[in-house]
């Protein structure tokens, strides 16, 4: 069983900077490869990006590349999300999920086995 926590939302402007976390608490998270996704009001979950469990490789999606980034502090179970230059589009709820598939492209949220309660993000024009 793995239990996942989000911080780190909150509102922000135009342009401005938010790290969010996801704590993992189980011991198999150390197993699973992690993702963060959105959702938006009237909107399906969507992708945003992953990471692979040892912390090798990621993906983003198009929409966030190059202003967001994704790690994984492995020894405190943690995967962060670094979002850089944001949007008001990018207002949303965001969730990190842990999926049993190794990957950093699990883009179906249907394939994730695990997910948090979801930390609000809005920015402001």
């Amino acid at each position: 069983q793995v239990h996942l926590f989000e911080s780190g939302g909150g509102l922000a402007q135009s342009g401005a900077s938010l790290r969010l976390s996801c704590e993992a608490r189980g011991r198999a998270f150390s197993t699973y490869a992690t993702g963060w996704f959105r959702q938006a009001p009237g909107k399906e979950r969507e992708f945003v990006a992953g990471v692979d469990r040892y912390n090798q490789s990621d993906h983003y999606a198009d929409f966030v590349r190059g202003r967001f980034a994704i790690s994984r502090d492995i020894a405190k179970a943690t995967v962060y999300l670094q979002m850089n230059s944001l949007k008001p589009e990018d207002t949303a709820v965001y969730y990190c999920g842990a999926t049993r598939y190794d990957s950093p492209e699990v883009l179906d949220p249907n394939e994730y086995d695990y997910w948090g309660q979801g930390t609000q993000v809005t920015v402001s024009p």
